[in-house]
């Protein structure tokens, strides 16, 4: 009997048996890939439930069905951690929004409830709970580290209270920032992922990817790595650059990269937020599964063990991670997969014959048509 046939009611009893085992993060990762979940305010922007240019997380509050619908869709994929919706959620951020809803509900709330709707859906899938932080406002505009610390002290002290597993600092883009949370959040004692939102060029400031992972790494990150702005292949290719300097310092920190599912070989520095398509047109660039099922390979040899997704990454993508890594993760494929089967296998099944000759590697293996003859080949980014 083949992983992908051995479902029953939605989940294996080895799936089941996995998911209960409750290990935390760095056993996990000693263990072999741990996957996580992919994005949440691109899918949910694009669902009704967050709006575009100020991406704060209310809708954890206001929609909470909707956010655990996208939860459940990423466990159901195969993810291994159920990330809390705190994306953006520090008060400096609510208020410089202008988001009047945001801003009522303030931090606290928000990020308690992202908690407890995360914990809800980890209990059911045997996931675990990740909490976040983010950049704030507070820095760019030059307020210092007491006030910036301060924002993410307030995040960090509900982390503590409502039962989070580990966190992530994620999508930042100047080291120093990420250095005063990184000393913030080891207050805590939980396993730390630290994630520069850069590419092979480096942070805003310019501290190459070299110097950003061994400063993450010598702070007391857990794991480093790579998330957002920038496509799988970009992303690897800088965390390749993080692991050699690590390798070098004798560090053996764990890696993580959590791309966009966007094609960005035409980008700047600053990746695919100086895009003219970034948010609204940014489908013709976007990943098959297939590709994603490259990366997911790419990353594995490479040596990379946390994988997952940012903007834009659907619960489909992180299937296609599962999937592609099932031989290294016995057992633990999502129950998505119980209607799907990788590189199409599923469409053996199909009454068209056209259709049904559609399986296997190597036809999905090819590179897709873009159909769209009257579109340019590249952008060109906005000036920054």
């Amino acid at each position: 009997m083949s992983a992908l046939s051995s479902h029953a009611d939605g989940e294996s009893q080895e799936v089941k048996r996995k998911r209960t085992e409750k290990k935390g993060l760095l056993e996990r990762l000693a263990d072999g890939p741990v996957i996580s979940d992919g994005s949440y305010c691109f899918v949910l922007e694009r669902r009704g439930y967050v709006k575009a240019g100020y991406w704060t997380p209310e809708a954890v509050v206001e929609n909470p069905d909707a956010v655990i619908g996208l939860h459940k869709e990423f466990a159901r994929a195969g993810a291994d951690v159920t990330q809390a919706f705190t994306f953006y959620a520090s008060e400096d951020k609510l208020a410089a929004a202008g988001n009047t809803a945001a801003a009522n509900f303030g931090v606290t709330n928000i990020n308690k409830e992202a908690c407890r709707l995360a914990r809800k859906v980890a209990d059911q899938y045997g996931t675990l709970v990740a909490a976040g932080l983010s950049p704030t406002p507070s820095y760019t505009e030059g307020k210092g580290k007491t006030v910036v610390q301060s924002e993410f002290k307030v995040q960090t002290d509900v982390f503590a209270k409502h039962d989070v597993d580990f966190l992530i600092i994620e999508f930042f883009s100047h080291l120093e920032e990420m250095l005063w949370a990184i000393e913030v959040c080891k207050t805590i004692g939980m396993p730390l992922a630290a994630s520069m939102c850069i590419g092979p060029e480096g942070d805003a400031d310019g501290h190459s990817p070299e110097e950003c992972a061994l400063a993450m790494a010598k702070a007391g990150a857990h794991v480093v790595g790579v998330n957002c702005l920038f496509d799988p292949t970009m992303s690897l290719r800088t965390v390749g650059m993080m692991k050699k300097a690590l390798s070098e310092a004798g560090l053996n920190t764990y890696l993580m990269c959590q791309p966009m599912p966007y094609h960005t070989p035409d980008v700047n520095k600053f990746g695919l937020i100086e895009s003219p398509e970034n948010p609204f047109a940014l489908e013709p660039r976007l990943l098959t599964r297939f590709e994603i099922h490259k990366f997911a390979r790419d990353a594995h040899e490479m040596g990379v063990r946390y994988l997952g997704g940012c903007c834009g990454m659907e619960s489909y993508h992180i299937r296609a991670i599962a999937e592609e890594l099932a031989p290294e993760r016995v057992g633990c494929l999502g129950a998505a997969s119980k209607k799907h089967g990788p590189w199409g296998e599923s469409l053996r099944g199909s009454t068209r014959p056209s259709m049904a000759l559609r399986q296997g590697k190597d036809y999905w293996s090819k590179p897709p048509a873009t159909g769209r003859p009257f579109s340019p080949i590249f952008s060109s980014p906005l000036a920054s």
